[in-house]
Protein backbone atom coordinates (compact mmCIF):
# COMPACT_ATOMS: atom_id res chain seq x y z
CA UNK A 1 0.00 0.00 0.00
CA UNK A 2 1.25 3.31 -1.10
CA UNK A 3 1.99 5.74 1.73
CA UNK A 4 3.13 8.87 -0.68
CA UNK A 5 0.09 11.32 -1.19
CA UNK A 6 -0.81 11.69 -4.87
CA UNK A 7 1.10 14.80 -6.42
CA UNK A 8 -1.20 15.99 -8.68
CA UNK A 9 0.46 15.64 -12.21
CA UNK A 10 -1.52 16.81 -14.54
CA UNK A 11 -1.49 16.37 -18.62
CA UNK A 12 -3.22 19.29 -19.75
CA UNK A 13 -2.00 22.50 -19.33
CA UNK A 14 0.13 23.31 -22.07
CA UNK A 15 -1.90 25.41 -24.34
CA UNK A 16 -0.28 28.36 -26.37
CA UNK A 17 -1.11 32.38 -25.37
CA UNK A 18 -2.92 33.39 -28.17
CA UNK A 19 -1.41 35.83 -30.77
CA UNK A 20 -4.30 38.29 -30.98
CA UNK A 21 -3.95 37.82 -35.02
CA UNK A 22 -6.33 39.39 -37.82
CA UNK A 23 -8.11 42.63 -39.46
CA UNK A 24 -7.76 45.12 -37.06
CA UNK A 25 -9.17 48.24 -38.54
CA UNK A 26 -11.78 47.54 -41.26
CA UNK A 27 -12.66 48.82 -45.15
CA UNK A 28 -14.32 52.83 -44.77
CA UNK A 29 -12.70 53.41 -41.29
CA UNK A 30 -10.19 56.22 -40.76
CA UNK A 31 -6.87 55.36 -39.76
CA UNK A 32 -3.11 57.06 -38.34
CA UNK A 33 0.06 57.22 -39.64
CA UNK A 34 1.44 54.40 -37.59
CA UNK A 35 -1.28 52.23 -36.99
CA UNK A 36 -1.87 48.73 -37.14
CA UNK A 37 -4.32 47.36 -39.82
CA UNK A 38 -3.53 43.66 -39.71
CA UNK A 39 -1.40 41.02 -37.93
CA UNK A 40 -0.79 38.33 -39.42
CA UNK A 41 1.11 35.46 -40.36
CA UNK A 42 2.35 35.05 -43.91
CA UNK A 43 0.84 37.58 -46.19
CA UNK A 44 -2.35 36.61 -46.86
CA UNK A 45 -3.29 40.43 -47.56
CA UNK A 46 -0.90 42.65 -49.68
CA UNK A 47 0.12 45.80 -48.84
CA UNK A 48 -0.96 48.83 -51.40
CA UNK A 49 -0.18 52.74 -51.51
CA UNK A 50 0.63 54.14 -47.86
CA UNK A 51 0.56 50.34 -46.46
CA UNK A 52 3.98 49.10 -45.13
CA UNK A 53 4.51 45.39 -44.07
CA UNK A 54 6.73 45.06 -40.77
CA UNK A 55 9.00 42.04 -40.06
CA UNK A 56 6.55 39.93 -38.57
CA UNK A 57 4.07 40.74 -41.65
CA UNK A 58 1.94 42.88 -39.71
CA UNK A 59 0.69 46.02 -42.01
CA UNK A 60 0.14 49.13 -41.08
CA UNK A 61 -0.10 52.61 -42.62
CA UNK A 62 2.39 55.21 -43.27
CA UNK A 63 -0.59 58.31 -43.84
CA UNK A 64 -3.64 59.48 -41.97
CA UNK A 65 -6.58 58.39 -44.16
CA UNK A 66 -9.11 56.12 -44.77
CA UNK A 67 -8.68 52.16 -45.17
CA UNK A 68 -9.83 50.52 -48.45
CA UNK A 69 -9.76 46.97 -49.00
CA UNK A 70 -9.31 45.41 -52.88
CA UNK A 71 -8.60 42.69 -54.87
CA UNK A 72 -6.00 42.64 -57.59
CA UNK A 73 -4.25 39.85 -60.04
CA UNK A 74 -0.75 38.70 -59.15
CA UNK A 75 1.13 37.04 -61.35
CA UNK A 76 3.96 33.92 -60.51
CA UNK A 77 6.87 33.65 -62.07
CA UNK A 78 5.90 30.01 -63.91
CA UNK A 79 3.55 31.96 -65.45
CA UNK A 80 0.09 31.26 -62.84
CA UNK A 81 -2.31 33.94 -61.86
CA UNK A 82 -3.66 34.06 -58.55
CA UNK A 83 -6.56 37.02 -56.52
CA UNK A 84 -4.63 38.09 -53.63
CA UNK A 85 -6.37 40.84 -51.19
CA UNK A 86 -4.33 44.79 -51.17
CA UNK A 87 -4.81 47.05 -48.76
CA UNK A 88 -4.72 50.79 -49.18
CA UNK A 89 -4.54 53.86 -47.10
CA UNK A 90 -6.66 56.66 -49.38
CA UNK A 91 -5.41 60.13 -48.32
CA UNK A 92 -8.23 63.14 -48.67
CA UNK A 93 -7.29 65.69 -51.19
CA UNK A 94 -7.46 69.31 -50.11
Amino acid sequence: MAHTKAKGSTKLGRDSESKRLGVKLFDGEKVGAGEIIIRQRGTKFYPGTDVKKGSDDTLYAMKNGTIKFSTKRKNHFNGSRKFVKVVSVITAIK
